[in-house]
């Protein structure tokens, strides 16, 4: 308190930490969040939102594992062709993204007075699409990210007495990266799940966590031309407290083709003459962020990076063919 006046009392507040608040009390939990608590932003003209809720989940007071359901996103973009580029070869992305997210959070209070014990905040989740992509994209220097859509939560975890407030940001995009000089028709499906964050110990600090599990199937695959292209549909996860940004986390599956000729087929049987070929695969990368203080542990001199999680695995083709 700063002092009385007539208008009434004057105080100074400043920002409480967990530690402050939970002293040495520990908790627990990964709580799913509703699809249909989501406030959602549509970026593009055809993006369609969707969800599937489980009926009759209870969530206990250590929290629940059962999914409350799969919020879908569909989405069709065109993309940049090369300049003259002919109208057979205009290049469009589209496709679903299905995920169910939860967010994370431990808290062991045992241990010095300064720190916790260890803490863990995170975001991870199951994770399922299916899209295609076709035609020719314009070739760029960057690769080029479109975003369609971004998503917002705010799901609470009680620990105690004390509300937890986690906040959840998810951007889905698009993002495509190439030679501009190959023509393209793929389609795929892959399905798994992803978890991203930090852990902190007394000995060690914060570290971080990254894993993912994905698995894809190619539905149909054309690659016409000697040419290069990669595409991504994916998210960008921000999971923080009260506000304060902790973790970033970049999940990209994406479809890469490469070829010297004209290559086609439909399952598992192709027809074709050159070299060519089509991979699967996903990165996971992100940071923690300096503002994980509010656990009361030391200050991060820097952000730090999560990792890059890369895996690439071959979905048809590969090698030369007669």
């Amino acid at each position: 308190m700063i002092g009385e006046t007539d208008g009434g009392t004057e105080v100074q507040t400043a920002p409480a930490r967990l530690n402050a608040l939970l002293g040495d009390d520990t908790a627990k939990g990964s709580v799913p969040v509703d699809p249909a608590a989501f406030d959602i932003d549509e970026l593009l003209p055809d993006v369609d939102v969707s969800w599937s809720k489980t009926a009759d989940v209870h969530v206990g007071p250590q929290g629940a594992t059962v999914p409350l359901g799969s919020l879908r996103l569909d989405v069709r973009a065109d993309l940049p062709t090369v300049g003259n580029a002919s109208a057979s070869a205009a290049a469009s992305v589209s496709g679903f993204v299905q995920v169910a997210p939860q967010v994370d959070f431990r808290y062991g209070g045992e241990g010095a007075d300064a720190a916790p014990a260890s803490a863990y905040l995170g975001v991870s989740g199951d994770w399922t699409s299916g899209w295609s992509l076709k035609g020719r994209a314009g070739a760029s220097a960057a690769p080029l990210r479109i975003p369609f859509a971004t998503l917002h939560a705010d799901p609470v975890l009680q620990v105690g007495p004390v509300p937890v407030v986690v906040n959840l940001d998810l951007t889905c995009y698009i993002q495509v990266s190439g030679d501009g000089r190959i023509t393209v028709d793929v389609e795929q499906s892959l399905r798994g799940d992803f978890e991203a964050g930090g852990t902190f110990g007394l000995g060690r600090g914060w570290s971080p966590v990254s894993s993912s599990d994905m698995k894809s199937t190619p539905v149909h695959t054309s690659v016409t031309t000697a040419g290069s292209v990669r595409a991504a549909l994916g998210a960008q996860a921000t999971v923080g407290l009260y506000g304060s940004v902790g973790v970033v986390a970049d999940l990209a599956p994406y479809v890469r083709g490469e070829g010297t000729a004209r290559v086609t087929g439909t399952d598992s049987v192709f027809d074709a003459d050159g070299s060519w070929a089509v991979y699967g695969g996903v990165d996971l990368s992100g940071t923690l962020r300096l503002q994980l203080t509010i656990f009361g542990t030391p200050v991060f001199q820097r952000d730090i990076p999560l990792g890059a999680l890369h895996r690439e695995w071959q979905l048809a083709g590969g090698g030369s063919l007669s």
